[in-house]
């Protein structure tokens, strides 16, 4: 057996030292990346389509970020959170709250988007005991969603696989169906006439779940002094495959949230940093959140960096009773990764990047349309640079794919023999069945790559559907 023969074994369990994910696969192996482009150590190409996961918005091989990096590690190796603060901590802050909405300028700096969203949840969580209301501990979450895999985050996510393990240690939250109109039985903002109704709704009053008041609903339900908050994706993430909510939905949870004296917290660690074509996805909606959290792309995947951000209205409250958020981690206000962020976040104010995220997007989205033409492609969808393409077994009446035939999963793998790499979601449809695939690539993406993009998605889309007979 040739060293060429052996290579798949020694980067695959148990064979390799390092265990990932997935346990059952071999990975090739990545040297370097330029752009849009990652390279194996065979010297094959893969066009990075969604960023990795979703963090690489400045493409791979970002010297100016390296070179920031390099240079503040060469200052300050680390510094105690609890004990002093340090330039590019108070730097970063400051370039952030610029591209924030008006009065949210306090932002903790944490590593993970699950270390933000547990941070956050338990920030409202001290911000009603300390008002005087430690009857508020519920929070309400929104079904599909994912808000990270720590446990009081996962138990915010409504992902039933990801929970079946740890049940017993996850908290019981109360859940209302997520904006999903392509899925919704209302068929609302839909593409194509509902086969129930036979018409088409564009032009009808949203339902109650697509509107939103369904979370009053649910409020009244549990008994709104006994709330904290609720928690929410402004536009889909993997989890409803870039889902758009109607435009008056976030005004509407807004409403009820200051009606019923619950914070309304965005969860922005996917679509925040310009993903969707603005700095924020909630923005173009017209509303500010209490809290939203911040992850992914504010470091341009160079280093693990997340945020929290409020307003003093929140902090004030503890400041004049505690005084500390009861929360800590090591690596909170990192110096090195800090510097990553202040580099990246300076970076995409300077290449006007998030306006590029904007006009690239419309491009992305519009040359995505030709595999509706496609016999299995039910829907594409998204905002600025963030698209899913769900797949179904009818295009008439959006019956998914059973899960056992591992749609999603096989496209995935034959799309990244293609050389294309993107990331798949099961399960969205009805917590079982489901398959689609997210599309996010770096803002500096070409329009020759999104051509490729789409030229080798349609490719393996085709192999997929002839792979397993169903043409």
């Amino acid at each position: 057996m040739t060293n060429e023969d052996l290579t798949p074994l020694l980067t695959s369990y148990p064979h390799s030292s390092v265990f990932y994910r997935k346990l059952n696969r071999s990975f090739p192996k990545i040297v370097r990346g330029k752009g849009c482009w990652l390279y194996d150590d065979k010297g094959k190409a893969y066009l990075d389509a969604v960023g990795g996961a979703f963090v690489a918005n400045l493409g791979h091989g970002n010297k100016r970020i390296a070179d920031a990096i390099g240079k503040q590690a060469g200052k300050i190796a680390y510094v105690n959170g609890t004990a002093f603060t340090h330039e590019p901590a108070e730097a970063l802050a400051e370039e952030i709250t610029k591209l924030n909405p008006k009065g949210m300028d306090k932002v903790y700096f944490l590593s993970s988007g699950s270390e933000a969203v547990e941070a956050a949840l338990k920030l409202a969580r001290q911000y009603w005991c300390e008002m005087g209301k430690p009857e508020k501990t519920k929070i309400i979450t929104a079904s599909p969603g994912y808000h990270g895999n720590t446990l009081l985050a996962l138990s915010a996510s409504a992902r039933g696989h990801y929970k079946t393990f740890f049940k017993p240690w996850l908290v019981k939250m109360p859940v209302i169906p997520a904006p999903y109109p392509y899925c919704c039985e209302c068929r609302n903002y839909s593409k194509t006439p509902s086969p129930k109704a036979g018409i088409q709704r564009r032009d009808l009053t949203p339902c109650p779940v697509c509107s939103g008041d369904i979370l009053e609903e649910v409020l009244l339900k549990e008994d709104p002094k006994t709330v904290a908050a609720f928690i929410i994706e402004p536009v889909g993430g993997s989890s409803t495959g870039a889902s758009v909510p109607g435009p008056g939905y976030h005004r509407k949870i807004r409403e009820i949230c200051d009606r019923h004296e619950v914070l309304f917290i965005a969860d922005e660690v996917l679509t925040g940093a310009g993903r969707t074509g603005t700095w924020t996805a909630l923005e173009t909606y017209g509303v500010i959140p209490d809290i939203f959290t911040l992850g992914k792309g504010i470091s341009g995947g160079c280093v693990a960096l997340s945020a929290v951000v409020t307003s003093r209205k929140i902090l004030d409250v503890i400041a004049n009773k505690s005084g500390a958020l009861m929360h800590a981690q090591t690596f909170s206000h990192h110096p090195v990764s800090c510097a990553a962020g202040l580099a990246a976040v300076r970076e995409l104010r300077k290449r006007r990047l998030i306006e590029r995220s904007a006009k690239m997007g419309k491009i992305l989205h519009k040359k995505l349309t030709v595999l509706l033409d496609l016999p299995f492609v039910g829907d594409v969808r998204g905002k600025g640079l963030l698209a899913g393409v769900e797949f179904v077994k009818s295009k008439d009446s959006r019956e998914p794919f059973p899960r056992k035939l591992k749609f999603a999963d096989t496209l995935v793998q034959n799309a990244q023999d293609l050389g294309l790499v993107l990331w798949p979601n099961m399960g969205q449809a009805d917590g079982v069945n489901g398959d689609l695939v997210m599309i996010a690539p770096p803002f500096i993406i070409m329009e020759a790559e999104i051509d490729e993009i789409v030229r080798r998605l349609k490719s393996a889309i085709e192999l997929t559907t002839s792979n397993l007979r169903l043409t």
